[in-house]
């Protein structure tokens, strides 16, 4: 056919989205579709409040159309869908936006300004781009009862958090634990996983990282590293591993390598001891801790005012021959040691190297 389906002109989105906002207004389309359904099965949905002291993105649009999906879902179900809106209006970031605008610190809190003062300065900077969510939030057709938020920082609130707790308390469901938390001292106050991910909470910084030489032991599956070393001046053989947690050391068990990595056995100077070693590493990080100039350089014990470790490779291979293999306890902790271990799980193996 030749025939053409002519091109629509007309299509006017913004002129439709008024005119179906108008349509909801006028007919309270949501305060019925919760209305007429009393007495129903209520499918509770309270929403995870925004903060209202930022700009809502594209992003909020994405998971507020989710929201919208579902509670649309469940009434069409039957279910009553009252869909409590909320303010989240507590959190570090505010308190430092606060203090930035004022011009002042956590010391200057009941000196330089009250404590009255500084709570209503929050408050006013928590809800202030309140009005910019209420307009996305109707432009976009999400039904959410805006008219009866729940407010993180409204007393009711607080209290009824007070209240579930002390509920949990009552029956048993409340424990004294201990955890790692991350903290400000400026602050004076935990971190949370959010206010961690905050602009210019982090910075790169360059600190002394903990290398652990691991002793191998000879056995069938390491006696090729022994043999390649056999005619160095030291005939010990270490694995270096590298840790940006060594609190974790004292509890080691294992060690792991890449099946396919290459790695090398090399004959260098201990850095710190200055004593001949022979350490296996990973072939490609060999410029981490070697520098060109020292390679196949006479090997003698040196001292601190040596800046270039001389170093050799022996030998190279794969990681999976590596496997097996088995090393000395890197602490002699007796709550650790292999013949403990044992005793509280039978047939464990400790200290050895898996891919």
């Amino acid at each position: 056919m030749s025939a053409k389906y002519r091109e629509f002109t007309g299509l006017n989105l913004p002129a439709i989205e008024k005119e179906v906002l108008e349509r909801w207004s006028a007919e309270q389309a949501f305060e019925q579709s919760v209305s007429l359904r009393d007495g129903a099965t209520p499918f509770v949905f309270y929403e995870g409040p925004p903060s209202a002291n930022g700009m809502p993105g594209i992003h909020h649009v994405i998971s507020r159309t989710l929201k919208d999906l579902v509670c649309r879902y469940k009434t069409m179900q039957g279910y009553q869908v009252k869909r409590k809106g909320g303010w989240d209006t507590h959190g570090l970031p505010i308190e430092l936006g606060v203090e930035k605008e004022l011009g002042i610190t956590k010391e200057d809190i009941g000196v330089k300004i009250s404590v009255a003062e500084y709570n209503k300065a929050c408050r006013d900077a928590v809800l202030r781009y309140k009005d910019k969510w209420d307009d996305i939030t109707r432009k976009m057709g999400y039904w959410v009862d805006l008219h009866h938020p729940y407010i993180t920082f409204e007393n009711g609130y607080i209290e009824t958090l007070w209240w579930l707790l002390s509920e949990l308390f009552k029956k048993g469901l409340l424990y004294e634990s201990v955890s790692i938390q991350p903290y400000s001292p400026a602050a004076g106050t935990g971190l949370s996983s959010h206010e961690l991910n905050q602009p210019g909470t982090y910075k790169d910084v360059k600190d002394t990282s903990c290398v652990a030489m691991f002793k191998l032991l000879r056995n069938e599956r390491s006696q090729f590293l022994f043999d390649q070393s056999a005619s160095q001046s030291s005939s010990d053989v270490y694995l270096l591993a590298w840790t940006t947690t060594p609190w974790t050391l004292p509890s080691n068990l294992g060690l792991t390598v890449g099946a396919q990595i290459e790695y090398a056995l090399v004959s260098t100077i201990n850095p710190y001891t200055f004593l001949p070693v022979n350490v296996v590493l990973a072939k490609s990080l060999l410029s981490k801790y070697f520098k060109p100039e020292g390679e196949n350089a006479v090997l003698e014990e040196g001292n601190e005012k040596n800046k270039i470790l001389p170093w050799k490779i022996l030998t190279t291979f794969l990681g999976s021959q590596l496997e097996e293999c088995s090393y000395e306890q890197l602490l002699p902790f007796a709550a650790n040691n292999a013949a403990t271990i044992e005793s509280i799980t039978p047939g464990a193996r400790p200290f050895r190297v898996l891919t």
